[in-house]
């Protein structure tokens, strides 16, 4: 069952105010809870559903809006490390602003992927790489063998690809010129 336009207006002027204020104590930021709300309602115009009562409403609409919190918060967190790390280093060695800005998109997008991933899996990707650990330390706290720390790592390295194939092939112009081959010439 979808929802008609009508029924989205209805359901913001009936909401936005009970919602806006939730995500306002919950942010402690208007500015936050008002973008946060508004993105929840164009969620809904984008995906319409049907709600048979204004608890059902408001409890789809708070757990919508609480998984947007997590990922601002965790959006956050990552630009903080981010921006602790290049506190640490010389600021002659800074990367450009434009650099930071992919450098945070890239990190945005390996935690996406760490989370869609089986915790354990990530955990060893995180462990190995990134702690440089050995395989026989990841076995241990894990509590797996090294054949399957190997096996995680090597899961999580392919959605590493997957994500650099998705960004080399957003990078494509979207149409791209018919190539001719050359003629070959006589040998």
């Amino acid at each position: 069952m979808e929802t008609s336009p009508p029924d989205i207006e209805s359901l913001y002027s009936n909401h936005h105010g009970w919602l806006l204020s939730w995500l306002r104590r919950r942010l402690g930021d208007s500015f936050d809870a008002a973008d946060l709300a508004h993105d929840a309602f164009v969620r809904l115009i984008q995906r319409p559903r049907r709600f048979d009562s204004t608890s059902e409403a408001r409890a789809y609409l708070r757990a919508m809006a609480n998984g947007m919190c997590v990922d601002i918060w965790r959006r956050r967190q990552i630009e903080r490390v981010w921006l602790e790390e290049l506190a640490s280093r010389p600021e002659a060695a800074a990367p450009s602003v434009e650099h930071q800005a992919i450098v945070v998109q890239a990190l945005l997008e390996v935690d996406a992927m760490l989370r869609g991933m089986p915790v354990k899996a990530a955990n060893a990707f995180v462990m190995a790489v990134a702690c440089d650990m050995t395989d026989k330390e990841v076995a241990a706290e894990l509590g797996v063998s090294t054949r399957m720390v190997r096996k995680y790592v090597a899961q999580a390295m392919f959605h590493c690809l997957l994500l650099e194939a998705r960004g080399v092939a957003a990078d494509l112009p979207r149409h791209m010129p018919h190539i001719v081959p050359a003629a070959s010439s006589p040998g």
